[in-house]
């Protein structure tokens, strides 16, 4: 996800913006700029790719560039790759964008999120005479506000609210005007941001931690709105241009934790960081379409020689492993037994040299998780970690660690990190049968490539989210939900069920489909939500008849499967439809819609869904 830091005041910009830019990194970025302004000055933009050192290199640190009004960036790639041309800022001009200089420009911005329709008002700025130099969406909005503000000969807050009219999808932009030394305009749909204010100063950016060394007083600017920002003030306006009062809230959270931004609650947001958080973990561990799994220390020799895996987790890491379980047995043929942290120690496994006993755990300070890791290295395991924290103790402590990118997560209700490992733990999954010779280049090559669209293919899950809010509105008093699937389905359909009755306290369970005729479908009545999970193609007809079974004792039912699979609406009494990808990595899809229910149901029925009761982010007791 990019980061957006801004900053005017009576110090130099530059180095503040870089410094904000830094506690923006764990959202992972391909490049990153900066635009400066000195008084009546044309800004200055730089730009470099990579990480953000190479910015701060490349301007000695910020001290190169004079001025104390700017904007910054990290950019992710969306539209266009990653390159010099492609980062932020942008500009209305005819720059090329290709690295540093002042720029004889109206309009300088940058931007998070994605324009829908970005090629149409492209067509149309092509029309009116502009060219374009970059392939990135964001230079289209830059210019589509630049050529509003030249052709109506009206302000900031106009040309930028006529541009809102107009663009569909989700942004968070800052603007600096030609016109305007020492100002910044900003506006936002969607995508979070903040403003603070401070002796004189004022600080923008797209999350707390950006901003929070230097000020614990912000204005969270809402939906539709666009702000003005000068040295120790700002002013909002509305969509009809008409100044809005918006409270000032202090920050009483650490950096860690005051990460909320625009969203309603911590569990959407990081519903939301998904494809971030499975786009940056992939990153880390395929580099150049190769897996390189490098930084673990773990070797192609000590892959080939495990005989057995044994995965050791708690809760939706558990979840995890058993998805893994499939997909490992399936692709690599090693025999995998996934087992509770919580009764591993007590169990006397055979474990020897040939073991690999994976650990997963977000916090990596886990304490069943850990005492499992201690006891399979007494007994002469080799240990691999899957962890979200460096440098926690579970990670320290095992023979190799993988660390996932998830980035912080606050709400309880685990999202983006069960994501993470999910895809972690995938990619293990075809380096085992890769080096085991299990499969051939063409086929390892596929599956890389097949991981690798999952980032997107969330986001078009995402972006039918208010189907799932309207099913949960219809269910959100239902006493008890069964979860059934079979295979992958059935692994997925646990996380599923442990999210809905975490945070909505609904009864819930999971069942392998084919276990309902032996003692829980006695439990089925009238209304009774069963939500069977169709992603399997060779399984779908069986756990579909094992529905039809509970539809015809009073049972009402819901299905996930795939597009393509349109007939299962003559079935059931709602669908939810997920893009294809390959069957062994349906649960990195699959589950966002059962998060997004559990999200919605728990709203509906009024409860506080990021602090569900007697739950603990990170159980470090036994």
């Amino acid at each position: 996800m990019c980061g957006i830091v801004g900053y005017t005041g009576r110090r130099k910009a530059a180095p503040i913006l870089l410094d904000a830019l830094s506690r923006l990194e764990y959202r992972g970025y391909d490049s990153a700029g900066l635009a400066v302004r000195d008084g009546e000055k044309l800004a200055e933009v730089v730009k470099a790719t990579g990480k953000l050192i190479h910015l701060a290199d490349k301007t000695d640190q910020g001290r190169a560039l004079e001025g104390n009004c700017g904007i910054g960036h990290t950019r992710w790639a969306t539209h266009g790759d990653p390159s010099l041309i492609n980062a932020h800022p942008h500009v209305s001009g005819n720059c090329s964008g290709s690295g540093s200089g002042e720029v004889e420009s109206e309009v300088v911005g940058v931007h998070n999120g994605i324009i829908e329709n970005f090629a149409e008002l492209k067509d149309k700025l092509l029309r009116h005479g502009y060219t374009f130099y970059s392939e990135t969406d964001t230079e289209v909005l830059i210019k589509l506000v630049d050529y509003y503000y030249r052709k109506y000969k009206i302000g900031p807050v106009d040309a930028i609210n006529r541009m809102m009219v107009r663009v569909r999808g989700s942004y968070a932009l800052a603007l600096m005007f030609r016109d305007y030394p020492g100002e910044i305009f900003a506006a936002r749909k969607d995508s979070p941001m903040i403003i603070g204010t401070k002796d004189g100063e004022t600080y923008l950016a797209s999350d707390v931690p950006a901003i929070l060394k230097y000020t614990r007083e912000v204005y969270y600017i809402d939906n539709l709105q666009v702000a003005r920002i000068a040295p120790g003030q700002v002013t909002f306006y509305d969509l009809n241009g008409d100044e809005v009062e918006l409270p000032r809230t202090e920050i009483t959270w650490d950096a860690a934790a005051a990460e909320r931004g625009g969203f309603e609650h911590f569990m959407l947001k990081e519903i939301h960081e998904q494809p971030a958080a499975v786009r940056d973990t992939l990153n880390s561990l395929i580099r150049d379409g190769r897996i390189d799994l490098s930084a673990s220390g773990l070797t192609e020799e000590e892959l080939r020689a495990a005989e057995q895996i044994d995965i050791v987790a708690c809760g939706s890491a558990w979840h995890v492993g058993m998805a893994a379980q499939y997909v490992i047995e399936g692709l690599a043929g090693l025999p995998v037994r996934v087992e509770l942290a919580s009764e591993f120690r007590y169990r006397q496994l055979p474990l020897n040299e040939r073991t690999l006993v994976i650990v997963i755990s977000q916090s990596g300070e886990t304490a069943d998780s850990l005492a499992a890791l201690r006891v399979a290295k007494e007994r002469g395991a080799k240990t691999l970690a899957i962890v979200n924290v460096i440098g926690s103790t579970i990670a320290r402590e095992a023979d190799h660690v993988l660390y996932t990118l998830a980035g912080p997560e606050i709400a309880v209700a685990t999202t983006k990190a069960y994501s993470a490992q999910l895809v972690t733990a995938d990619v293990l999954a075809v380096e085992l049968a890769s080096v085991r010779g299990m499969m051939d280049d063409a086929r390892r090559d596929e599956l890389l490539a097949e991981l690798m669209t999952l980032p997107d293919k969330i986001n078009r899950i995402l972006e039918e989210k208010e189907r799932l809010q309207w099913f949960s509105s219809k269910i959100a008093n239902t006493h008890d939900i069964f979860f059934i699937g079979r295979g992958l389905d059935y692994a997925i359909s646990l996380e599923g069920s442990l999210k809905m009755k975490e945070i909505s306290y609904i009864h819930s369970e999971a069942y392998a489909a084919g276990e309902l005729k032996h003692g829980t479908i006695s439990l089925i009545e009238n209304n009774t939500l069963v939500i069977g999970v169709l992603t399997q193609n060779d399984l779908y007809e069986k756990t579909l008849s094992n529905m039809m079974e509970c539809k015809s004792r009073g049972a009402y039912l819901m299905g996930l499967t795939t597009n393509g699979h349109f007939s299962v609406e003559d079935s059931v009494n709602f669908t939810v439809y997920i893009p294809k990808t390959d069957g062994f990595f349906m649960a990195s899809l699959a589950v966002i819609p059962l998060q997004l229910l559990a999200y919605y149901t728990s709203v509906n029925r009024g409860l506080d869904v990021d602090k569900p009761r007697n739950l603990a982010k990170s159980v470090t007791v036994e």
